[in-house]
């Protein structure tokens, strides 16, 4: 029998759009504009397109789900701050398509001060951006420049009759990325949701695990999961790696079949109304761990508890990372994977052989979220409301130096971790990763 859903917490707000609108605009010149553009469709093939997911950014201040939709914020103009384009209204696409909003419809349902179909697009664009002197776009962003462009260049056609176009163009990431980084009451909420489906989802893997299966066999039972609790789909291409397959960093093939004692890595996480859940873990196919299996994923274990608990208002990544690096090389030492000194390890960086990546990355609306890991040249202090990943591994290569008991093992333990005031709040707690745990969860008898 299927588990109940779970219950849908609240969406955000058009308040909480607002207050977003206007805390951007707070940090701009009186006379200056932002336009950033939404997403569009991407073809599949030929007349089928992908499912549509909104611009991070421009989702962040409006919350609009349609596609070619655009904004400009426009400080101190008295007839609305925030104009939205979006698509026409047009009955005869909407009859194969689905309903568009509309400008009436953007205005009521979503909060913007004015909104106009994109039929009126550039002719307004012209008006509005008509003494703007500094013009802030995501400049990495082609298509919003080309526009840019174009405008200012109508504009300046007509300079002689007063006309007055932008003079400058301004990155708006770092302004608006930094306020994405901090996380909202209400984004920590859907966060905690979408850590809540990613963590049902690897219970489910685990339980249904067994020799005989393929990766995509627990792939779909993952998936199965983040779309019956209302999830939109995975927040990024699931990774199910049996075997050498989980030493593959970004595996997503998920097509090999898995083998009674071997390991297999899941890294996957449900996405929840554009907000990422990213969860790892490895288990045994077989339910249980082997003495040198077992060996790796404790000391892996180890390393990532100790780091989850330096998570707190203060502490840098470099800091959390460094000790992780610490504590992974003391253990490959131990165990015959590397020789020598700890310093002298980490200094000529030979753990790399077996740990490649960093311990953590930001996650919010993206899997790797906005927001500078650096100030100024130094490690940026953990503030509360930032919310980052924890996720350190070991992959060992299948080289005839390795003891053959340890080739190809690849271990990978991550959890989503929220800063408060106090500390921190493991999101993704729910997910066993103690060894005893799993293999009771995988206990079939």
């Amino acid at each position: 029998m299927l588990p109940d859903p779970l219950p849908r917490p609240a969406p955000i707000g058009n308040d909480e759009y607002r207050a977003r609108r206007a805390a951007l605009m707070q940090r701009l010149p009186a006379d200056s504009a932002v336009l950033l553009l939404g997403a569009t469709l991407t073809t599949r093939s030929r007349d089928s397109d992908y499912p549509f997911r909104q611009n991070s950014d421009f989702h962040y201040l409006t919350g609009f789900p349609e596609p070619d939709a655009l904004l400009l914020l426009l400080p101190g103009r008295g007839e609305g701050e925030s104009v939205l384009f979006c698509q026409d209204r047009d009955p005869a696409l909407e009859a194969w398509t689905g309903r568009r909003l509309g400008a009436e419809g953007a205005v009521r349902e979503h909060g913007v001060d004015q909104a106009f179909e994109n039929v009126e697009r550039d002719e307004r664009l012209e008006t509005l951006l008509d003494g703007r002197p500094a013009l802030y776009l995501l400049l990495e962003d082609g298509e919003a420049m080309a526009l840019a462009d174009d405008v200012r260049g109508r504009l300046a056609a007509r300079a002689r009759r007063g006309a007055r176009p932008p003079q400058s163009y301004v990155d708006l990431a770092p302004l608006l990325h930094e306020q994405r980084l901090i996380k909202s009451e209400n984004e920590l909420a859907l966060m905690r949701h979408a850590a809540q489906i990613s963590a049902l989802a690897h219970r489910r893997a685990m339980r249904a695990a067994r020799p005989g299966l393929a990766e995509y066999h627990l792939q779909a039972e993952l998936e199965h999961e983040f779309r019956w609790h209302g999830g939109s789909g995975p927040a990024y291409a699931s990774i199910v790696g049996g075997g050498a397959n989980a030493c593959v960093l970004h595996y997503v093939e998920n097509n090999a079949p898995l083998h009674d004692g071997a390991l297999v890595l899941i890294d996957a996480g449900a996405e929840f109304d554009l907000y990422a859940g990213d969860i790892t873990r490895t288990f045994p196919v077989g339910g249980r761990f082997d003495e040198a299996q077992r060996a790796l994923y404790e000391m892996v274990l180890a390393a990532q508890e100790r780091a989850v608990a330096a998570v707190r208002p203060g502490a840098t990544l470099t800091a959390i990372h460094d000790g992780v690096v610490r504590d992974l090389t003391a253990g490959l030492i131990r165990l015959g994977l590397l020789a020598g000194d700890v310093e002298a390890r980490i200094e000529d960086e030979s753990y790399k052989r077996f740990y490649l990546h960093s311990t953590s990355h930001w996650l919010g609306l993206d899997v790797h979220d906005v927001g500078e890991y650096r100030l100024e040249g130094q490690p940026r202090p953990l503030a509360p409301g930032m919310v980052l990943t924890v996720e350190p591994g070991l992959y060992i290569p299948a080289d005839e130096d390795i003891p053959r008991q340890f080739r190809g093992i690849g271990i990978r333990i991550e959890d989503d971790v929220a800063v408060t005031a106090e500390g921190h709040e493991v999101l993704t707690a729910e997910v066993p990763k103690q060894v005893a745990e799993i293999e009771a969860l995988m206990a079939k008898d």
